[in-house]
């Protein structure tokens, strides 16, 4: 029997059922039969999501054959694909015809289902989740009837299936504005934690996506930040490729994993392995197209939680969890990452209605994240935070319905598309309840 198992081994599943529909209509007929025979689907994607958003409990479709760039429209600067599209196909496809999306994660493994589902977001821009940049969709709702969501056309399926968590249907395409390709300079730069917390609103304010890391048990942080540039792809000025290598995948994969690997075995060696890291970085800058610049290659597999904050109050947050992790006992090995979105408008969208600053979390998947997770969430939670949706947290319907102010707009249409629950699992029965 075929067992799901998601990316960092947290989550697993064993469906009653898999099938690779390769159509809208085979969805439909597979969501049709799940429903006469009382039953659940879900579409998997690549599980990169560290939830059990995506497991199985019945039916298991693979995306495998619903994948590709089904129509370009130049006119309304629009790209629609298949939702089992990686983001990676998609990204090389869209650099191909000299298109590009605003802004994404630092990972594109995921599908486009997946990761506009669970609210997938890079930093700054004038849109920083992927799903904010999803402009119309198809999907299979509960009955297996298909409905196609735009600004025009049942706008609150638009608004909330964009971000839709797998809980109002199953995506079958998607919509996304685009833009033309550009080249964007990267500038990365090592600096102490004070400098850096201090000028922290300057780099967002004069950059256009700003990132900050910092490695715990330090005073070291570094701030990549991002200028769009009107430049050529043939004009832009990539890192030479040694350097990409050595810098981006040996030093960030290869060392990186090793590093973690002596510190599960000797946690006290972590505070000077982080130091040293801290140390070693350079300064350096380059220009690339968008993907090449926001996106690096992620092998040393990991757990990681993240919250959204109001953004006026994420850098006290920041300084708090510092303050107990050294407090703590724990030993740290993967840097926090501190970044920062724009207010959207989804329905359950970690930014909507606020700017936020997002801070995540990450522990190697050896090492047992419970406390170090639990003991920052409780100051996360205490800011009004909103945990990402595909990443590790506690938190249930009765407790995250306070901070949402869409929250119940958002179970009324779950109501209507999926009466019968068709598309739950017991993730989404924990957080968005029965």
């Amino acid at each position: 029997m075929t067992q799901w198992r998601n990316w960092s081994g947290l989550e697993s599943a064993t469906p009653s059922d898999v099938l690779v529909p390769a159509t809208t209509d085979e969805v439909a007929a597979a969501v049709t039969d799940a429903a006469e025979r009382r039953t659940t689907v879900k579409m998997v994607g690549t599980g990169h999501s560290f939830t059990s958003i995506s497991a199985p409990e019945g039916v298991m479709l693979r995306p495998d054959s619903l994948t590709g760039i089904v129509e370009i429209d130049r006119d309304a600067m629009t790209v629609t694909a298949l939702a089992g599209t990686p983001l990676h196909v998609l990204n090389t496809e869209l650099a191909r015809l000299g298109l590009s999306l605003h802004n994404m994660g630092d990972i594109h493994e995921q599908t486009l289902a997946g990761a506009t589902s669970t609210g997938t977001h890079g930093t700054g821009g004038l849109k920083a989740s992927l799903s904010a940049q999803v402009s119309a969709l198809e999907m299979v709702i509960g009955d297996g009837t298909v409905v196609h969501a735009s600004a025009t056309e049942n706008p609150d399926v638009l608004a909330a299936a964009r971000l839709g968590l797998g809980a109002l249907g199953i995506l079958t395409r998607l919509t996304f504005d685009v833009e033309p390709l550009g080249v964007l300079l990267a500038h990365e730069q090592p600096m102490l934690w004070d400098e850096a917390l201090a000028r922290y609103d300057e780099f967002v304010a004069e950059s256009h996506h700003c990132d900050m890391y910092w490695f715990p048990h330090t005073d070291r942080m570094q701030v990549k930040r991002n200028y769009r540039q009107d430049l050529t792809r043939d004009e832009a000025e990539p890192l030479p490729r040694f350097k990409a290598w050595l810098d981006d995948d040996f030093l960030a994969n290869t060392a990186f994993g090793a590093i973690n690997a002596i510190g599960n075995r000797a946690p006290s060696l972590v505070p000077r392995f982080n130091e040293l890291s801290g140390r070693l970085l350079s300064e350096r800058s380059y220009s690339d197209i968008p993907y090449k610049v926001f996106t690096s290659p992620r092998r040393v597999v990991f757990r990681e939680m993240e919250y959204a904050l109001p953004r006026e109050a994420g850098l006290s947050a920041l300084r708090e969890v510092r303050a107990l992790i050294e407090a703590s006992d724990w030993r740290i090995s993967f840097p926090v990452e501190i970044r920062m979105t724009p207010a959207d408008d989804l329905t359950l969208g970690t930014s909507t209605g606020r700017e936020s600053i997002y801070l995540a979390f990450h522990v190697n998947q050896r090492t047992d994240h419970t406390a170090y997770f639990g003991g920052v969430e409780e100051i996360l939670r205490a800011h009004d935070g909103r945990p990402h949706w595909g990443k590790v947290h506690t938190r249930t319907a009765a407790d995250l319905a306070p901070v949402y102010p869409r929250w119940q707009e958002f179970l009324d249409l779950r109501d209507r598309l999926d009466p019968q629950r068709v598309f739950t699992n017991s993730y989404l029965r924990r957080v968005l309840g029965d």
